[in-house]
């Protein structure tokens, strides 16, 4: 912080919540400063800084968030580089701190018409995000990684990709099985998108800020956590938004998609495949994590999503 800012005090640092992949701190400055957003990257993860400034840079660039601000990069420093004046080998970013708090924190104690609202600008910012056009379907760092043609092609080779993974740490077998046929049966439904968008991957309550304003009440006051930006079928955000928060709220669903907009004919199937593609790859991450707690609650929903 000296570095960057060589006359702002710091007074306080305090971890936020999140981080799986990285280090996430607010750091306080004595006024007139605003606080700032710090993530420490791991250096597994490091190639995630680039891809964080890009997608918000991109973001910025076609007038879509709020979101936050890139202040400053800091490249990793490798052990052999080392000298006394380089005090960390860490990857560093710097990010401007957005107003409010995670809609997850609040939400319980909010009353109906204002979830509403807060879901319809919820979907409206989904839209804006897919509004952003991608040439193929992938991965996104600072490009589209393994280029896909199709999202057939894109799809197919995410889900046989999470179905393996989930067999190989230990999954059922029968739900397996059950799963594997479920996209047997309707994988071809995944050739009706048409196009690829830039697709937030990771857009639910816990990601979305809000604050209460003194005159309009609850509003979004932006989005943040862009590490698994995806170029995909725009209906794959909006079922990771479904499983995550609105899980089966007919109240919460369609004021997202009232703030979203018309969608495509034949939409209801390929979100369901989806919802199926998020629990199976939810359920990898967490087996291969060691959290064995939350894997039953999945399995259940993976049952489910398959008998139906």
């Amino acid at each position: 912080m000296r570095g960057l800012l060589p006359d702002a005090a710091v007074t306080e640092v305090i971890p936020c919540t999140g981080g799986q992949l990285s280090t996430v701190l607010e750091v306080r400055r004595a006024a007139p400063h605003e606080p700032v957003i710090v993530k420490f990257y791991d250096d597994r993860w490091r190639w995630k800084q680039q891809k964080e400034a890009y997608v918000y840079e991109l973001l910025r660039r076609h007038g879509v968030g709020p979101v936050p601000a890139v202040l400053h990069t800091q490249e990793a420093v490798t052990p052999d580089a080392v000298t006394p004046d380089e005090t960390t080998r860490n990857a560093v970013t710097v990010l401007s701190m957005m107003p409010g708090q995670p809609l997850s924190a609040v939400v319980g104690g909010l009353d109906t018409a204002t979830v509403r609202a807060l879901y319809r600008e919820l979907g409206a910012c989904l839209a804006a995000v897919h509004r952003i056009p991608q040439d193929a379907y992938g991965y996104i760092t600072t490009r589209i990684v393994d280029a896909a043609p199709s999202n057939s092609a894109f799809m197919l080779g995410r889900f046989a990709a999470r179905l393996r993974e989930f067999g190989e740490l230990g999954g059922d077998a029968e739900l397996l099985a059950a799963a594997e046929a479920k996209v047997a049966e309707q994988g071809g439904l995944l050739a009706d998108c048409p196009h690829a968008v830039l697709c937030h991957n990771d857009f639910h309550e816990g990601n979305v800020l809000v604050e209460r304003d003194t005159e309009r009440g609850w509003r979004v006051t932006g989005f943040v956590d862009v590490e698994n930006a995806t170029a995909a079928d725009p209906l794959l955000d909006l079922a990771k938004t479904e499983y995550y928060s609105v899980r089966g709220d007919a109240k919460k669903w369609r004021a997202l998609i009232e703030g979203y907009g018309p969608l495509p004919p034949g939409w209801s199937g390929r979100l369901d495949l989806y919802r199926l593609y998020h629990a199976l790859e939810l359920w990898d991450w967490f087996a291969s994590t060691g959290r064995t707690d939350r894997l039953p609650g999945i399995a259940a929903d993976i049952r489910a999503m398959t008998a139906a």
